[in-house]
């Protein structure tokens, strides 16, 4: 076996990269109305005017990210005196990170050592200059650290600049993350607000026929492939990356065993995987806090609570005040601020939201009525998982 026997042989796939989550196609499908919707907040822009900020909220998979790039590609064949600026929080996770990012992308190259100031007033001055409108996407806003700064930041600008303006548009899988703006920053960044829904079993239907068609081969996936992996996203989010992953997955599965067309088993056989992919994602993309509730909870999940008589009856299952005190000394030792109990009891209801924990009530018996936790993954995955990320974060 050589590269040129592999390279000859025949392929499910002819585009594979259709069929990425990270793809972005020629149309957008079943996002027709939110796309209208924030586009209708930009077009101002080409006359001379300062768009509304606009929010962005929807489950993982709903297609926000695409539906914006989709916006910007738009945006840029027309001409007008604005600039789109994509930023991943992910990424540029700071207002320092931000404004230097901004000012490089849009004035030219910014070293590092400058106070945030300067980048700041390199922007003004461009947009002052020649009446420019900067308009910023925030791509998974509520990962950034001093975001009340930033956002105060940007729109105060507005009250310097004496023509031009700038302006947000804040994308985020979390509706929850609005409690940790301030009022100020929160009356400024909600101007306009767009929601974007799960898409149902029909719609992952037609916009998987869509991608397979880019993707595949002629006659080389059948209905029975995309009907099962279409109703497998939309039972568990209507997440439209979970249902590409699970269609370019099983392409793989056809191609590794030479199959000449992938079907519903392909599908099944490759559900395992992109699982497991999809946790390690959402894991990446929790606010710090929230994976150290996550790490906390798998330690605790290893070594056992200390009530005996819990343990014995409910296997597995955790008071939150045994779990906030474990948080509490996982802080301690990687030298983070430690949160209060009631915002360990928040992160728990967005960690459940996401299907990696459960809680349920105990019932009579112990303590009273409590709630108890627990983990819905492999508790020593989830520790080395989370554990390695916390790492790579300190090493930065």
């Amino acid at each position: 076996m050589n590269f040129k026997d592999i390279l000859s042989e025949r392929s499910v796939f002819i585009n594979k990269d259709a069929l990425s989550p990270h793809y972005l196609p020629e149309k957008i499908i079943h996002r027709e109305k939110e796309i209208e919707k924030i586009m209708r907040v930009i077009a101002p822009v080409f006359k001379n005017k300062r768009p509304n900020n606009v929010f962005i909220y929807g489950k993982t998979g709903t297609g926000k990210t695409s539906s914006v790039k989709y916006i910007m590609k738009q945006f840029k064949e027309l001409p007008s005196n604005g600039v789109i600026n994509y930023v991943n929080c992910r990424m540029y996770n700071t207002r320092y990170k931000i404004l230097q990012k901004l000012a490089n992308d849009i004035v030219g190259f910014s070293k590092n050592g400058f106070p945030p100031s300067h980048f700041y007033e390199r922007l003004l001055s461009w947009i002052n200059n020649g009446n420019k409108f900067l308009i910023i996407v925030l791509d998974e806003i509520d990962v950034i650290k001093d975001l009340n700064e930033l956002i105060y930041t940007l729109t105060r600008a507005n009250d310097e600049i004496r023509s031009g303006g700038i302006s947000i548009i804040g994308i985020s899988n979390k509706i929850s993350f609005k409690n940790q703006l301030d009022n100020r920053s929160r009356s400024a960044l909600l101007e306009s607000e767009v929601v974007f829904p799960p898409y149902n079993s029909e719609q992952l239907k037609e916009i998987l026929t869509y991608r397979a068609n880019l993707g595949f081969n002629e006659n080389s996936c059948d209905s029975s492939a995309i009907n099962l992996a279409a109703a497998i996203a939309a039972r568990e989010t209507g997440d439209a990356r979970y249902a590409l992953k699970l269609l370019m997955y099983a392409g793989e599965i056809a191609d590794e065993r030479k199959d000449e067309m992938v079907t519903y088993k392909h599908v099944e056989e490759a559900r395992k995987n992109v699982e497991k992919d999809l946790v390690t994602e959402a894991v990446a993309t929790l606010p710090e806090h929230q994976q150290l509730v996550l790490y906390a909870l798998s330690i605790l999940s290893i070594n056992g609570s200390k009530y005996q008589k819990l343990n014995e009856e409910k296997e597995d299952l955790f008071m939150m005040g045994e779990l906030y005190e474990t948080y509490q000394k996982v802080c301690k030792q990687l030298k983070r601020e430690v949160r209060s109990s009631r915002w360990c009891k928040e992160y728990i209801r967005e960690l459940e939201a996401l299907g990696l924990v459960e809680t349920i009530s105990s019932g009579k018996g112990i303590r009273g009525h409590s709630t108890l936790v627990r983990l819905l993954y492999s508790k020593d995955w989830i520790k080395k998982t989370v554990e390695g990320m916390l790492i790579h974060t300190d090493s930065e």
